[in-house]
């Protein structure tokens, strides 16, 4: 088991996600960096986005998967020539897995200066609870 996996057991990395990763509708795509912290009451997910704005991105939450798409807006002008890149043009896409331990209808998305904090609010069921002894 991985770091990753032994932090945050809910959550682990899709294995059809993964850098170069071509998705039919999207194209080429890259995954974006990430990183996952749990509270008692929820997980926070700051993803990083750079050049993706709030049309260009889908968040989509189903049954046991959450995914995000971004897309960045810019198109390079056609008189530009790069000497050096460090980026690509290509859409971002993350899929995390989760064991329905995530409250779907809570769920809450932010997106500033490309930096996308997503709220994952845990279910009822999974909450730490205090148990009176009688």
């Amino acid at each position: 088991m991985n770091v990753f996996n032994s932090l945050i057991p809910a959550f682990h990395r899709s294995p059809a996600v993964r850098q170069g990763h071509r998705d039919e509708d999207l194209g080429a795509t890259v995954k974006p960096h990430y990183e996952i912290k749990e509270t008692d009451e929820a997980f926070g997910l700051t993803v990083d986005l750079p050049g993706v704005a709030k049309d260009g991105l889908e968040i989509t939450a189903e049954d046991d998967t959450l995914r995000i798409v971004g897309k960045r807006a810019w198109t390079r002008p056609t008189s530009w020539t790069s000497l050096y890149r460090e980026t690509s043009d290509a859409a971002f896409l993350l899929e995390l897995d989760h064991d329905n331990s995530v409250d779907l209808d809570k769920i809450r998305a932010e997106l500033v200066d490309g930096v996308l904090r997503v709220s994952l609010p845990k279910a009822e069921a999974i909450k730490p609870r205090k148990i009176a002894v009688a």
